[in-house]
């Protein structure tokens, strides 16, 4: 299958024209709002807003000079305008503009990584859906447990995402802040009004207070919350990477027609994508740290956030994206193998169905401590009778654990043979899934 991205979307969000255009963007806001107060002629305001301009490489030749990016932006702008240009930056401090705008690149952003989740969510729900009768083996430290359902196992991961995606939501708030509150956020140059006009006419809500910058919990919210996402499709990613293996096989990325696995062994089949995945949610983990670390700028503020702002941002914005994409990709066309989940459920001889017994016996006056005990060697020796390799199944079809226990005379006293091979019953285990299903998905 050929994998869908909206990669190109997202870095186009931040390129250095989308950076320059959203200070514009916020510069004409504040115009129009200073325009709006009566501060400003409301001519030169819609010169400014109807022919404000910049250049990307007449701000790189200023920059060269003054080794101030927002004071080259604006004057490449002002070289785009008439007198009216005094009113350009009227009132404001480089961070009014870069954080403002800042905020619309990461909510325009943030926007398109929630319909990423919405979109694998989709993609689990009806994978859910599919196999929601799927039997196959649960496992615990690696070791076989009880009878689940495929399903059931991708309940789990949509209810997952939907708290990543409360938690994106909410982080959208967070983040969705702009100012115009001046120098040292104390509003001396510019009324409160022109910050609430400015944030209206760019979908912004004010800080309710600033200093010189928007605080940078905002941003360390953010990047928690993208780590924190990464790593349940990490999660994802490595069950399915398990799923795959060869002793396993239950489950198997898509592979396409001509498609090569080994430069090597000509019969590989590896999962590529997943393990792509996993190094991918390291990367987007790795950037909580420089935003966390952020956080504490020296009194009203300092540079020291910035370097790290112009990696981290984009490139986790683009890697979440790549990465959400990339996982939908395989859950959508994931090939899945209920037979073999069946096989594996078997593998043990019918030990997963020795907690139905334990169960049993206290409801027949048996202590717990004796019933796992009677339960527990019986599994024993199927354990060692595997290891010799003895079949898990005898001449009748009956499993060596239920062979076992129809022959445990001490069980025999408390338990008949009917109530014995009534433990044995897959649909014990899946009598619930509908009701789990429907606690999940509504």
């Amino acid at each position: 299958m050929v994998e869908r991205y909206s990669r190109k979307e997202m870095s186009s969000k931040w390129t250095m024209q989308a950076k320059y255009q959203a200070w514009l963007d916020v510069e004409k806001a504040v115009v129009k709002a200073w325009a709006e107060l009566d501060k400003i002629p409301q001519a030169d305001a819609k010169k400014i807003i109807n022919n404000a301009t910049f250049n990307i490489n007449r701000i790189d030749e200023i920059e060269a000079i003054t080794r101030h990016d927002l004071i080259a932006f604006t004057t490449s702008v002002s070289e785009s305008l008439g007198d009216e240009s005094r009113w350009f930056h009227y009132g404001m401090t480089s961070s009014d503009t870069v954080d403002t705008a800042v905020a619309l690149q990461m909510k325009s952003s943030l926007e398109l990584i929630i319909q990423d989740v919405k979109m694998v969510m989709e993609s689990i729900k009806k994978r859910a859906y599919e196999h929601k009768m799927t039997l196959m083996v649960g496992r615990s430290h690696g070791i076989h447990g009880e009878p689940i359902t495929f399903g059931l196992t991708l309940a789990v991961w949509y209810d997952e995402m939907n708290r990543h995606l409360s938690n994106l939501e909410q982080t959208l708030e967070v983040i969705s802040v702009g100012q115009v509150s001046g120098a040292m956020g104390n509003f001396a140059h510019a009324p409160l009004e022109l910050e609430e006009l400015t944030c209206k006419e760019l979908g912004l809500k004010p800080a309710p207070v600033s200093n010189q910058v928007i605080q940078r919990d905002r941003y360390a919210r953010l990047a928690s919350a993208l780590a924190l996402m990464a790593s349940s499709i990490e999660k994802f990613a490595v069950q399915i990477r398990h799923l795959q293996r060869t002793e396993v096989y239950e489950a198997e990325e898509y592979f396409a027609k001509g498609q090569k696995g080994s430069s090597a062994m000509p019969h590989k089949r590896n999962p590529i994508l997943t393990e792509n995945i996993t190094g991918l949610a390291r990367i987007i983990r790795s950037y909580s740290i420089p935003a966390m670390e952020n956080v504490a700028l020296w009194h009203e503020r300092d540079i020291s956030h910035s370097s790290t702002e112009r990696f981290w941002l984009p490139d986790s914005f683009i890697t979440s994206d790549f990465m959400l994409n990339r996982f939908n990709n395989v859950i959508a066309n994931l090939t899945i193998y209920p037979q073999n989940m069946m096989k594996n459920l078997n593998l043990t001889g019918g030990l997963v169905f020795s907690q139905r017994v334990l169960l049993e016996l206290p409801l027949k006056g048996i202590s717990r401590e004796d019933a796992y005990k009677i339960v527990q060697r019986n599994a024993m020796k199927v354990w060692e009778e595997i290891q010799q390799g003895k079949p898990t199944v005898n001449d009748k079809g009956e499993s060596l654990y239920l062979n076992h226990l129809l022959n445990d005379k001490e069980l025999r006293q408390s338990l008949d043979e009917k109530a014995i091979r009534e433990c044995f019953d897959y649909s014990y285990y899946t009598k619930n899934v509908d009701k789990i299903f429907q606690r999940v998905f509504g």
